[in-house]
């Protein structure tokens, strides 16, 4: 039969039209779909039921995601040190976001890390392999190009969240980006894979917990009561385990299975040896140190030797200074001499102009080098960034990195790296001691040949700073050198830490590293440096309140002097042993020891200690309450040593100038000067805490005498605040203080 099919015909069913039909027509159905639709992937990793202390990094995330335009493919990178709790915190993340991605949650852990021995980074043609498959891609190309592209189409449109474990570089993530709007990708790397801000990603890096956070992971980890009933044991605990998660849980896991173990005892395993490095382990397999070692065989050469050099050094603070110094090559090196007379310079400026400018090109050169490893560190997380220039090893990586040093670096490379760190804390203390203190930098210095470039200062208040963050440092220097017999360098670096104890007189650093540093410079044979450890170490002594041994330090130095017709030195003896009199309130015996140091200095034409010497005298006076004659000494030694230059010294004279003019009756004038010496202790010249809160402890007592105790109290609360930090003691009597106000 013929019929003609019209514009306007619906059709149903099967349908032939033609003109001329010869043979059979057959009609086959479609074929029936084969087994059951493949179900929507869910394949994020299981996550704990508690997730502790990680609030405000779950609203960083929310807040990247919010923040993305939203034409534009989603992608974020979570970094952070291995055991940070990467994967736990994304995976824990997106299972609440599930409801955002009803076509699936893809996971694929990269291997970037992998610790199975033969192992490496997955292949993006691998994962993608894996990926099509879960979308129900009835095939998958052989080529890899041909598996991005299906990648791309299949997932156009889809509402899809990708976590991307363990990433090693961004090359091997970028062919496993989504193409479209409407899907996430999330990539977790130890290292910070900054490749991947051209591809429009968002980072946030992951932090290590809070103490607190840390001992509440390992009381419910498997701690129980015992965290609770020893917190303090629990503190160190999560201390030496860097308030790592993974860590804390691997310590938490061995309270669970030895249910009679203390905390303490827990502590102190971890603090022998190369602590948990070694302590935690699984199935046999000490985890922290393993994943280290595999971060560390992946560094290249420069980059794994700056990490074995650095790991040796008694500090853990570095700046390219520093590690420029330790990364030179060994060079021919004198023993320091018997008279400890090698010269050296203050700063990179002295080097500079006394015709060192090829060793400082040299310097400038290596620094280049440093600085590109350096930055392999930190974006390998190794190594942390902390201000400009200055960077630290997280708390467990540091001894694996000196577990490397002493067993890859030879006896004599270590020896060198060590020697030339002694020889950049020698330098950069003195540079700090001549922009402080420049009248006390007057004996010798021996640096290692080519000169060492010290790190450089941005005025007073920095090298002091520098000073301060770095006190442990130096004194473990000191102790190093005392050790190995550097004997010039124990007391010259312990002479170059002078405006640090002077200012911020760290008590025991200043006797420990003075008895040190005397026994150093007997053993050089360094007569000068013998008398200088005398004296500066005596006014230590003095201060920590030892005042027999400190009498004992001064009149060796005397004798010495005496014997070797250093009339300068006999009066610094002397002024020293005046002080004590002075402090032990025999003004008599304190004012006749002063007035032989002035006259002694005068005859060598010495101006500053003439002048640190009335302001002893005005101090006897004050003691003995002849104000007027306090004040006219104390005023003649403050412009003496402002004329001088002398802004510290010249600051402290004015403090207790202005103390003398109150209790002379002028409380408008002593104020007056109180005020500007606070002004310039808490400036950047003459920066004090200790004077800062002498000075407001005297304007509170200029202030109660007056009647004005609203305006006292607000002076000794601030003097009480600074000394909670310096003398809690003192802070106390200052509460009491207060509280009769």
């Amino acid at each position: 039969m013929r019929n003609n099919v019209t514009g306007g015909a619906v059709l149903h069913g099967p349908t032939v039209q033609a003109r001329d039909i010869q043979g059979g027509i057959h009609f086959h159905p479609p074929a029936e779909r084969s087994g059951p639709r493949l179900p929507v992937p869910r394949q994020l990793p299981p996550v704990r039921t508690r997730l502790v202390d990680r609030e405000a990094d779950v609203r960083a995330l929310d807040t990247l995601r919010a923040g993305r335009p939203s034409d534009a493919p989603q992608l974020m990178v979570v970094s952070g040190f291995a055991g940070v709790g990467k994967t736990t915190l994304v995976s824990r993340w997106l299972h609440e976001q599930t409801d955002s991605f009803p076509d699936g949650q893809l996971y694929a852990d990269l291997a970037g890390h992998s610790t199975e021995e033969g192992s490496g980074p997955v292949q993006a043609s691998t994962v993608l392999e894996g990926f099509l498959r879960a979308l129900g891609a009835p095939s998958v190309p052989a080529d890899t190009a041909q598996r991005v592209a299906l990648w791309r189409s299949l997932t156009a449109g889809l509402r899809l969240a990708v976590l991307l474990d363990n990433a090693y570089t961004a090359a091997q993530v970028r062919p496993l980006l989504l193409g479209a709007p409407t899907g996430l990708t999330v990539v977790t790397s130890r290292t910070q894979l900054t490749g991947l801000l051209a591809d429009g990603a968002a980072v946030h890096r992951l932090d290590a917990l809070t103490t607190e956070s840390a001992v509440e992971l390992l009381t419910v980890g498997g701690g129980g009561q015992r965290v609770t009933h020893d917190l303090e044991a629990a503190r160190r605990v999560v201390a030496l385990c860097a308030r790592l998660p993974l860590a804390i849980c691997l310590a938490s896991a061995q309270l669970a299975v030895r249910p009679h173990r203390s905390v303490s005892a827990l502590a102190e395993s971890l603090s022998q040896g190369y602590g948990p490095l070694d302590a935690l382990r699984v199935d046999g397999e000490a985890v922290v140190r393993t994943a280290l070692d595999l971060s560390y065989r992946l560094l290249p050469p420069e980059s794994a030797a700056l990490y074995r050099r650095a790991g040796l050094l008694p500090t853990d603070r570095y700046d390219l200074f520093m590690l420029t110094a330790v990364s030179a090559e060994p060079a021919a090196r004198p023993d320091d001499g018997p008279d400890g007379t090698g010269q050296g310079y203050g700063t990179a400026a002295d080097a500079r102009d006394a015709g060192t400018g090829e060793a400082y090109a040299a310097y400038a050169a290596d620094a280049d080098a440093v600085d590109l490893a350096l930055g392999t560190l930190v974006e390998a997380n190794l190594l942390e960034e902390t201000g400009p220039g200055t960077y630290r090893f997280h708390d467990l990586v540091r001894p694996h990195a000196r577990r490397l040093g002493e067993e890859e670096e030879s006896t004599a490379r270590r020896d060198h790296t060590l020697r030339r760190y002694v020889d950049w804390c020698l330098a950069t203390a003195t540079s700090a001691e001549s922009i402080l203190t420049p009248s006390h930098r007057n004996l010798a210095r021996d640096y290692t040949p080519p000169h060492v470039v010290p790190t450089a200062f941005d005025g007073p208040a920095d090298a002091l700073a520098w000073l301060d963050t770095r006190r442990d440092a130096l004194m473990t220097a000191v102790r190093l050198c005392a050790e190995r017999e550097w004997h010039a360098s124990c007391w010259q670096l312990t002479d170059a830490m002078w405006p640090l104890v002077l200012r911020l007189r760290p008590t025991e650093i200043w006797c420990e590293s003075h008895r040190l540093g005397l026994a150093a410079a007997r053993a050089s044979g360094s007569r000068a440096g013998e008398d200088r450890m005398l004296t500066s170490g005596a006014m230590g002594l003095r201060d920590a309140g030892r005042h027999a041994e400190a009498a004992d330090w001064y009149t060796r130095a005397l004798e010495h002097a005496t014997a070797d017709g250093d009339t300068k030195q006999r009066g610094q003896a002397i002024n020293g042993l005046g002080h004590l009199s002075l402090l032990t309130g025999r003004l008599d015996e304190a004012r006749a020891h002063f007035e032989h140091a002035l006259r002694l200095w005068e005859s060598v034409g010495y101006p500053r200690g003439v002048a640190l010497c009335r302001r002893r005298l005005g101090e006897t006076e004050l003691e003995a309450a002849d104000f007027p004659e306090a004040t006219r000494q104390l005023a003649q030694a403050y412009r003496e040593l402002k004329s001088m230059g002398e802004e510290y010294e010249a600051a402290r004279v004015l403090a207790t100038l202005g103390r003398a003019l109150v209790l002379d009756g002028r409380p408008g004038d002593g104020t007056g000067k109180l005020t500007q010496a606070l002004d310039a202790f808490r400036g950047s010249v003459a920066r004090d805490a200790h004077w800062e809160a002498r000075s407001l402890t005297w304007l509170g007592e200029a202030a109660e005498g007056q009647g004005h105790g609203d305006e006292a109290r607000r002076h000794y609360e601030a003097a009480r605040d600074i000394l909670r930090l310096l003398t809690p003691d003192e802070a106390r009597r200052m509460d009491d203080r207060l509280r009769h106000l």
